[in-house]
């Protein structure tokens, strides 16, 4: 009973932080699983999933009621991402954990290094409406990196949408997180269908989650944009160094 709660609390924080940065807490999840629990990278990123998906469900109702998501260019993301993201996991399973762990350090550092770059470029891009060519390909792109990596996408898709296609930082993650939703279901059955899933585990994480996200997501919508992004790089940091050393 006490490491089912330790879980269930475990899963409250990583939904705070997932409503917060938009990303559904897996990301966090993952380096914490491999970490705290010793699960191999792949076991990881499918148990992660399990807490991802409803809590990307209640972030997307959460943000829509705080700004309206555009459902239609969200419905293309998301069909794009949702084709690409079983070759991801394809790809994924056919990797050695070794590999996998150095593979999503790497792309955690990626991120750091993209989002730092768009933070003090100079010159920002104006506002404007995303071009349906653009979220294809970035749907595309989106699902394929969440597939291997088992994040979903959003991670991804919120920094383009954000510094390459003139949305704001809020309004980019209630979009990403609607291409999450179908895209890490189908990548969950994919890792589950591998048996690369711990289903004790993420259950508890996700009742946890689902007790926190909203929080997230109301601070998210309380802080200035300039330091969202600041936290969200340091954060991506902090997951990174850990399995780095590890």
């Amino acid at each position: 009973m006490s490491q089912l709660l330790i879980d269930i609390a475990l899963g409250a924080v990583l939904g705070v932080v997932g409503g917060l940065f938009g990303i559904g807490g897996g990301l966090i999840a993952i380096p914490v699983l491999a970490l705290l629990f010793g699960l191999d990278q792949q076991l990881a990123q499918g148990t992660a999933l399990v807490m991802v998906v409803p809590n990307v469900l209640l972030s997307v109702y959460k943000y829509n009621q705080r700004n309206r998501i555009d459902w239609q260019r969200a419905g293309l993301l998301a069909a794009a991402g949702m084709l690409s993201a079983l070759a991801g996991t394809a790809l994924a399973v056919s990797l050695d954990a070794r590999s996998m762990r150095h593979g999503f350090v790497g792309f955690l550092l990626v991120l750091v290094l993209y989002n730092l770059w768009q933070l003090y470029r100079r010159g920002q891009p104006p506002l404007t409406t995303p071009s349906r060519l653009g979220l294809g390909v970035l749907g595309l792109v989106a699902g394929l990196v969440g597939g291997l990596f088992g994040v979903g996408g959003a991670v991804i898709a919120t920094p383009i949408l954000a510094g390459v296609m003139g949305m704001t930082q809020v309004a980019a993650q209630g979009m990403s997180l609607a291409m999450a939703l179908p895209t890490t279901g189908v990548t969950l059955a994919s890792y589950a269908w591998h048996g690369e899933v711990d289903w004790s585990v993420g259950i508890p994480l996700a009742l946890g989650g689902l007790l926190s996200v909203s929080w997230g997501v109301k601070l998210a919508h309380q802080l200035p944009e300039r330091l969202l992004r600041l936290l969200f790089c340091g954060f991506l940091l902090l997951c990174a160094v850990p399995l780095a050393l590890r």
